[in-house]
């Protein structure tokens, strides 16, 4: 496990914190895949359900959080425009008129 810590240069029980919660966003992230994945294997087609704009909204923020506290601009940006469309494809589900 040591080694592992040294490798990742974490070095304190906040950078630990924070590497933590990068992989918990990036599963959220990677869920929306699964869930795609599932849905369109059930319905022999390829599907596009409502959790995957969910779990990409969820992973998505978190990412961002997580991209912000590292001073990561490549995540920052990544996701700050990412959330956008994510945002824009549940208004479009639920039918929310501008």
């Amino acid at each position: 496990m040591q080694a592992i810590l040294d490798y990742f240069r974490i070095d304190t029980a906040r950078e630990l914190w924070w590497l933590g919660f990068g992989i918990l966003a990036q599963s959220m992230f990677f869920m929306r895949f699964l869930v795609q994945w599932i849905s369109s294997e059930k319905a022999k087609a390829s599907v596009m359900p409502h959790a995957f704009w969910w779990f990409s909204l969820l992973g998505g923020i978190m990412l961002l959080v997580y991209g912000f506290a590292q001073r990561e601009p490549i995540i920052i940006l990544g996701q700050s425009i990412g959330i956008i469309i994510y945002l824009r494809n549940l208004w479009f589900i639920y039918g929310f008129k501008l």
